[in-house]
C-alpha cells in the first residue's frame, strides 16, 4: 500500500468547526483488481484551514520513480551566517597606551586579548628556562628571540575562545621575522592599529609607571596615582621601566616597526596616541565598527531550490 499526502492551506476569515469525512466502506480490500479510494480530512483553525487528501491504491503500489516525480519542491532558507570574528593587531612603543586601548576594545567587542609581553613576563616570573633566557634580552632592551615567543603566541591563538570570539594581539609581532612566522601559521589580521606617540611623552609615561603586586593594576605617579597611601607603599617598578632601558627599547622599536608595517601596510590605521585615552578609543572604535558593519553586510541568508 502506498500513500500520497497533499497539503493545501487556505485563509479563512472566520473560525470554522472541525470535521472529517472518511470512506463509508472498505469492501474494496476484497477486490481482485486495483482500485483507488480518495478521502478528505479538513481541519479549521482561527486563521487557516488545512485540507488533507490521501489517495490509497490497493493491491498494487506505484513505482518508486512515480512517487519521487510527485514530490514537492522545497525552498531551504538558512539563517544569516554569523560574521567571522575580528582579528586585530595593535602596536606601539612602550607606554603608547596599548594596554588601556586593549581593555576598552575587549570590553566592547569581546575579543580575546593576547599580550606577548604578558606571556613573556609570566615565563620570567615562573623562572622557566624560556623565562630566564627571555630576561637576559629584556634587561638589555633587546627583542626576545622568535623561537621563544612565536610558539607561545601560536598556542594561545589556537585556543577555542580566540577562534570563536576573535582576538586582539597586543605588542606582537615586533619584527618582520615574527610577522612572517605568524603568516606561515595562518594568522593574518583584519586590521593593524599603530599608536603614534612622541618619544618624550613615552619616556615620561614609562618612568612614572608602577605596578601593584597584589591586584596587578598599573598606576602612574603623575597621571594615575594610587588611591590610598597603603597601595602607594606596596607599588613596585618593573625592572625594564627605567629611563635608560626604555630608551633602548624605543630605539629597538623604531628600527623594527617599519619592517612590520611593510607587511601590513594595506590594513594599517595610524592613531595619534598623544590624545586622551577616550579620544584615542573613539577613533579606534569608529574604524572597528565600520569594519564589523561591512562584515555583517557581506553575510546573508542562503537559499537553495531542491527539485
Amino acid at each position: 500500500m502506498a500513500c500520497i499526502v497533499n497539503f493545501s492551506a487556505t485563509t479563512q476569515p472566520n473560525p470554522q468547526p472541525c470535521f472529517a469525512s472518511l470512506p463509508a466502506s472498505t469492501s474494496s480490500h476484497r477486490s481482485k483488481s486495483p482500485k483507488l479510494q480518495s478521502s478528505h480530512l479538513s481541519f479549521a483553525s482561527n486563521n487557516s484551514r488545512l485540507s488533507l487528501r490521501y489517495d490509497r491504491t490497493l493491491a498494487v503500489s506505484p513505482p518508486r520513480e512515480t512517487l519521487l516525480s510527485k514530490a514537492p519542491n522545497f525552498m531551504i532558507v538558512a539563517a544569516a551566517n554569523k560574521p567571522e570574528p575580528l582579528k586585530i593587531m595593535i602596536s606601539g612603543a612602550p607606554a603608547s597606551g596599548k594596554g588601556t586601548q586593549c581593555e576598552l576594545i575587549t570590553q566592547k567587542y569581546g575579543l580575546v586579548h593576547v599580550a606577548a609581553g604578558d606571556l613573556l613576563r609570566a615565563e620570567v616570573a615562573a623562572g622557566s628556562e624560556n623565562g630566564r633566557r627571555a630576561k637576559q634580552f629584556m634587561e638589555k632592551g633587546q627583542l626576545v628571540p622568535d623561537e621563544i615567543v612565536v610558539m607561545m603566541v601560536k598556542e594561545r591563538l589556537l585556543q577555542p575562545d580566540a577562534h570563536e570570539n576573535g582576538w586582539l594581539l597586543d605588542g606582537y609581532p615586533r619584527s618582520l621575522s615574527q610577522a612572517t612566522a605568524l603568516k606561515e601559521f595562518g594568522f593574518e589580521p583584519d586590521l593593524f592599529i599603530l599608536l603614534d606617540v612622541a618619544e618624550d611623552t613615552l619616556v615620561e609615561r614609562v618612568v612614572g609607571r608602577r605596578l601593584d603586586p597584589v591586584t596587578g593594576k598599573i598606576y602612574h605617579l603623575k597621571y594615575s596615582p594610587p588611591e590610598t597611601e597603603e597601595i602607594a607603599a606596596r607599588l613596585t617598578q618593573r625592572f625594564d621601566d627605567t629611563e635608560e632601558k626604555v630608551k633602548l627599547r624605543l630605539r629597538t622599536h623604531h628600527q623594527n616597526v617599519e619592517a612590520v608595517l611593510s607587511m601590513y601596510k594595506d590594513i594599517t590605521v595610524k592613531v595619534n596616541g598623544n590624545l586622551s585615552k577616550n579620544d584615542v578609543f573613539a577613533k579606534i572604535d569608529s574604524v572597528l565598527d565600520e569594519l564589523l558593519e561591512q562584515r555583517k553586510a557581506g553575510s546573508g541568508s542562503l537559499a537553495a531550490n531542491k527539485a
